[in-house]
């Protein structure tokens, strides 16, 4: 709790010397606006590509279509994909609003569009829960804002947008800030023992190695070592290097090593090449403006001319995102726990690929009134990334409790307990209960901010499982 108001105060502080910007009015300085019209025709073709990929990987299929209930957020149970063939048609449409943001056309229209379909595929379903998926709904609102369809798009040459050479210099910072705060949350989360003694990469590494040319490379220890070490080093460092113009080229080349090397091994879809698009907001937008569109943009700066209180509520706006963006991160420090195992602030809090768990077990069924008894066990009932979930995530135990509840009324039982019998395995460690056997789910309730006491803790000293 004193590391977290710590940090409170440290973010208070930088707030205040931040704030000498908006009296300077650097943030709101005209500047050549081609990294951000550039990082458009990036990220309409990576929205595109992450919707049709969905199709065509079957993603849509196993995630969306053959499940029969998807597990939302919680307290959003009625968000739920649309039936039949309906969510192929939906990530079709979502599709093609991505090529036409990557064109410019529409764009206003297609950008709030993605947004807000892409928003409900995210809190309509946890079982395949990844960070990219949430950094997609943060890129995407703010993109609808942004004025990123002002020059190089088809709304200029249709005549339906004035064409626009500049922006305010606080639209290409904005990208700034937003990676390199998950690159840094990426490296401070990444400081815990089992990361530490390279387990979580172990388990990910030996698992793959058969594969082509590098699966010998992986299974060595020496080279695990290295990729964890490494991972704190670079997401903790390559911001500084890439803010640093002597250093900027060498970041370059191991932004591009980091990301192709990790969408190789893990599969994670368009996120390293979101990482990669990124770099152009490091880069001074006249170079941007030379090298992809051959013209240079006049080097004059303007001061955005529009009223001071809209200036004022896009300052303010900016920075309540930044408070709120550096929040989310920190408050599993409010639990007392060990996020790896309950999971309590463990989502929007850039967590990424630092643990792997595995679990196995039952939920009993019980009638009240005569004392009937029922055994149902996930991975028998259960879609595999739904099971795996259940079996090894609090809220997922809580949430299908209450789904089990619903079925069994639907049998004629009034008076129900569900129990959870579940053991679970935090990085290939012991296999133990996070909820005690004598706990019936129906009966506590999930809180979003406190610890959740019927969620056992982490059996410590942790188990070195290599």
């Amino acid at each position: 709790m004193g590391f977290f108001f710590f940090c409170i105060r440290l973010f208070l502080v930088a707030m205040s010397t931040l704030s000498k910007y908006f009296s300077s009015n650097w943030l709101f300085t005209e500047v050549d606006n081609s990294p951000l019209v550039l990082f458009r025709v990036f990220f309409g073709f990576l929205c595109a590509a992450e919707a049709f990929g969905a199709i065509i990987t079957g993603w849509v299929r196993r995630v969306m279509v053959e499940p029969e209930f998807t597990f939302s957020f919680i307290g959003l149970e009625w968000l739920q994909p649309l039936p039949g063939n309906g969510m192929y048609y939906y990530f079709a449409v979502m599709g093609t609003m991505g090529i036409l943001i990557m064109l410019g056309l529409y764009y206003r229209f297609a950008a709030t569009a993605y947004f807000l379909m892409w928003t409900s595929v995210y809190l309509m379903q946890k079982s395949a829960y990844n960070n990219h998926y949430y950094l997609l709904v943060l890129l995407t609102l703010v993109m609808a804002i942004l004025p990123a369809h002002r020059r190089f798009s088809l709304d200029v040459k249709f005549g339906r947008e004035i064409r626009k050479d500049t922006c305010p210099r606080i639209c290409q910072k904005f990208f700034v800030f937003q990676v390199g705060l998950v690159y840094l949350f990426a490296s401070i989360n990444k400081i815990y023992p089992d990361w530490l003694n390279a387990i979580p990469i172990h388990i990910w590494f030996t698992a793959k190695r058969d594969y082509w040319l590098i699966g010998p490379l992986l299974n060595q220890n020496w080279f695990q070592y290295v990729i964890s070490y490494g991972g704190i080093f670079y997401d903790g460092l390559i911001i500084v290097f890439l803010l640093n113009r002597r250093t900027r080229f060498l970041a370059l080349i191991l932004t591009l090593i980091f990301n192709l090397f990790n969408s190789a091994v893990f599969h994670i879809g368009i996120f390293p090449y979101m990482m990669i698009a990124f770099l152009v907001f490091f880069y001074p937008p006249e170079e941007i403006s030379k090298l992809f569109f051959r013209k240079r943009i006049p080097a004059k700066e303007q001061v955005f001319k529009g009223k001071l209180a809209v200036k004022r509520f896009w300052y303010y706006a900016f920075f309540t995102y930044v408070f709120i963006q550096i929040a989310l991160p920190l408050r599993h420090w409010l639990f007392h726990g060990d996020v790896h195992w309950s999971e309590e602030g463990h989502r929007m809090a850039w967590q990424m690929m630092l643990r792997t768990k595995s679990g196995s077990g039952k939920f009993i069924v019980k009638n009240n009134d005569n004392q009937q008894i029922e055994n149902v066990y996930p991975r028998r009932v259960l879609p595999r990334k739904q099971a795996n979930k259940v079996l090894t995530q609090a809220d997922f135990m809580w949430q299908y409790a209450r789904r089990l509840e619903a079925q069994y009324k639907e049998k004629g039982w009034t008076n129900i307990s569900v129990y959870p019998d579940i053991y679970t395995k935090l990085n290939g460690g012991t296999r133990t209960r996070m909820i005690e056997k004598d706990v019936d789910l129906l009966t506590v309730e999930w809180d979003r901010f406190k610890k959740s006491d019927w969620i056992t803790p982490f059996p410590l000293p942790r188990e070195d499982t290599r």
